[in-house]
């Protein structure tokens, strides 16, 4: 269920003496009594809405509220179904990885990066593999090199704890 970011006052919610009243097909009708406007809309079997609250005196309009409301759900429906949510996805590897793993794993990086995605790539050191932080850098330097035809560092190796990494993102052509 969608919802309009904000509920506007209809019909006997509306607390004013005097309306600037627009019809039903966008016409101005003047400056009327709210109770007049009132009689108006129900006449025709729609609400009276509050469009402009802030002018003086205030702006209603006579229109079908259901409908209307339904509308603004739609398109607020139809404008997250455009919208693009952008991932990181994360490759772990080790600071002794192996040519083939190597290969393998910058392959899916730049398959990841061409679907529009980011890339945060992650060297976990274990044991006395920390006393050897330039192996991991340099296999992070050695991704960002077979990624550059496509990729952008975005943030370059930093460490953190166990852990040393850098973020990929794709190049803008």
């Amino acid at each position: 269920m969608f919802y309009i970011k904000q509920e506007l006052p209809i019909n006997r919610q509306i607390r004013a003496k005097e309306v600037q009243l627009i019809g039903d097909t966008g016409e101005k009708l003047g400056v009327v009594s709210f109770e007049e406007a009132l009689e108006k809309a129900e006449s025709k079997n729609l609400d009276l809405v509050l469009v402009s609250p802030n002018a003086n005196p205030q702006v209603c309009k006579i229109m079908n509220y259901g409908k209307y409301k339904f509308e603004q759900a739609k398109k607020e429906k139809e404008a997250k179904k455009k919208q693009k949510v952008l991932e990181t996805k994360e490759i772990r590897v080790t600071p002794n990885i192996e040519e083939h793993d190597f290969g393998f794993k910058s392959k899916n990086a730049k398959k990841f990066i061409e679907d529009g995605n980011k890339v945060k790539i992650t060297v976990k050191f274990r044991g006395r593999e920390l006393n050897n932080v330039k192996a991991g850098e340099s296999v992070l330097n050695k991704f960002i090199d077979a990624l550059n035809e496509v990729a952008v560092v975005e943030k370059s190796p930093k460490l953190e704890g166990r852990n040393m990494f850098t973020i990929l993102a794709k190049k803008n052509a």
